[in-house]
């Protein structure tokens, strides 16, 4: 596709959705553009072949869709340095933004947004880092603005990113934490099994290698055969055998009512953000 994809910033997360993206044959790197204040800090960029600026109005210039990957808290600088370092001819007719921000509703990135004396439109998403390799989910809700042709750009940019699913803003409020931070603790998990293999006798190694691939086969078992995953454990615990003794240890860990305070934390820090 001829459209042009631009990054204000270039952190972690832009980086796995433009990976992600760029696994789709359709878009190569050159047309990508990505911005920050040091673009020495955006080598990885160049070297996938996307076009770096520390000008993010440059990116806003040539940009069909321009992603916001900054840090809530410098949004005003972002856009600030845009409006400063914007070209006179301005954005692209059609352009919109999609910001991954995290918390921060699509009314208060319209306020952000009223120092430009052009019309914005915006939509919101939580992406997560196994978009790079294809395995990811992205939540996106778009504003009374967004044109239904655009969220059906969006959604096919990132088709070879993972799921991509459209929800209410309030559910980008309340249910982002679950596939934004929930790699991070999955990894915790991924890593827990290996030790405890490795506790055995299994080389780390393989151990990390099993375990990862445990966690992929679960996931996939659950989406594949629509299964409550309380049954599918049900159906590996025969009477009296290892994984009942071992769902037990997990119980007696508080594993469940863990895992939810994870989750419970996180959005609530969330909110947090999204006030400031």
């Amino acid at each position: 596709m001829s459209i042009t994809i631009g990054f204000i910033g270039g952190g972690n997360m832009s980086t796995a959705i433009a990976k992600g993206i760029l696994r789709n044959d359709s878009y190569s790197a050159s047309q990508i553009w990505v911005s920050g204040p040091h673009t020495a800090h955006l080598k990885h960029w160049e070297e996938m072949g996307a076009n770096v600026t520390d000008k993010n109005g440059e990116v806003l210039s040539k940009c069909d869709v321009v992603f916001l990957g900054v840090k809530p808290g410098v949004l005003s600088y972002a856009v600030s340095d845009c409006l400063k370092s914007l070209p006179s001819g301005g954005p692209r007719k059609n352009f919109f933004f999609v910001s991954m921000l995290a918390g921060i509703a699509i009314e208060t990135l319209h306020e952000a947004f009223k120092v430009f004396d052009f019309p914005t439109s915006v939509i919101r998403i939580m992406p997560n880092t196994p978009m790079s390799v294809g395995a990811g989910i992205c939540l996106y809700t778009p504003d009374d603005t967004i044109k239904p042709e655009q969220c059906m750009l969006l959604e096919k940019l990132l088709n070879s990113c993972g799921i991509c699913e459209k929800v209410t803003e309030t559910l980008m409020n309340s249910g982002s934490c679950l596939p934004g931070c929930g790699p991070a603790f999955m990894y915790i998990v991924i890593e827990a099994l290996a030790d405890g293999a490795v506790k055995q006798g299994v080389p780390r190694a393989m151990a990390l290698r099993w375990a990862s691939q445990v966690l992929v086969g679960s996931g996939e078992m659950v989406l594949q055969s629509k299964k409550h995953p309380g049954h599918l454990k049900d159906e590996v615990c025969s009477p009296g055998g290892s994984t009942i003794c071992g769902v037990t240890a997990l119980e007696n860990g508080r594993i469940r009512a863990t895992l939810i305070s994870a989750i419970e934390a996180a959005t609530l820090r969330t909110y947090e953000m999204g006030k400031k």
